[in-house]
């Protein structure tokens, strides 16, 4: 069932502190390198098999809620956020994190953890060869059905997974809907607090009841490990930021890639190999 002595609170705390400084150095969400981290700190406090991946992927949405929230609040102040094309991105966020979340329970574990060890290798692929040609940006007004869409993939790819879904839908916002970089961003910021929301909420529902929970849990959201974790990865984001204006980002991105690439193969291998 899993256990939470003093060793592994402070595991948590530590793992908080990485996770955040990670993504604001880097410019990235934090789920990506949080369920990595999950799934390592879960198994080494003995969380049961059949529920330790679901409970990563749900718990890493909760807490990228209040990262996002500071994200759009930051991104508000500087005009990068249109209301009226969140709305409807947000429309496709909703159903696309429903139904995210009810995919990832429908599969076990294993498969779950193979998949998230492929799509870090895709990202990683895409940090370090994709150099799109960018569209000019738009003039007019975008109609709300492409919106709609890419909120959908967006939602999807965020609850599925268990990460924020920028690495989706900010490449979609600038390649297919023609947005400024700044702007995509700041919708992505706002959508993936609605993505992260419902799908946490869908977590708890689909894990409500499971067996072998571990302590403190509401479904596959462990609410100990949210408190725990959210306000370090908030303030050491903050930090990462700072950094991130002192070192050569390119640097960064290529070292990350192939941090990326080590653990999906890890996660490939431990889930279909062994």
């Amino acid at each position: 069932m899993g256990s939470f002595d003093i060793t592994t609170i402070l595991l948590f705390v530590i793992l908080s502190n990485l996770a955040g400084f990670l993504a604001g150095l880097l410019g990235i969400g934090g789920g990506i390198i949080l369920v990595p981290l999950f799934l390592w700190a879960f198994e080494s406090a003995g969380f049961a098999p059949e529920v330790l991946v679901h409970t990563a992927l749900g718990t890493s949405l909760a807490v990228i809620i209040p990262t996002a929230l500071s994200s759009t609040f930051g991104h508000r102040k500087h005009g990068n956020v249109e209301w009226h094309q969140v709305a409807y991105l947000c429309i496709g966020g909703l159903i696309g994190a429903l139904c995210g979340a009810w995919l990832a329970s429908l599969l076990s574990g294993e498969w779950l953890k193979g998949l998230f060890g492929v799509m870090q290798l895709l990202v990683a692929l895409q940090f370090l060869l994709f150099r799109p040609r960018l569209p000019p940006e738009r003039g007019d007004d975008v109609p709300f059905r492409p919106l709609i869409a890419v909120g959908l993939a967006g939602g999807v790819f965020s609850a599925f997974f268990g990460v924020g879904g920028g690495v989706i839908a900010v490449p979609l916002m600038v390649i297919a809907l023609g947005f400024p970089i700044h702007l995509a961003v700041g919708n992505s910021s706002a959508l993936i607090i609605v993505a992260s929301l419902f799908g946490a909420l869908s977590y708890m529902f689909h894990g409500w009841g499971a067996e072998s929970l571990p302590p403190f849990s509401l479904g596959y959201v462990n609410y100990l490990v949210f408190i725990l974790v959210a306000p370090f990865s908030i303030g050491m984001a903050r930090l990462g930021v700072h950094v991130a204006s002192r070192i050569a980002h390119d640097k960064l991105v290529k070292v990350f890639a192939a941090l990326l690439v080590l653990v999906g193969l890890r996660m490939i291998y431990s889930a279909w190999l062994v």
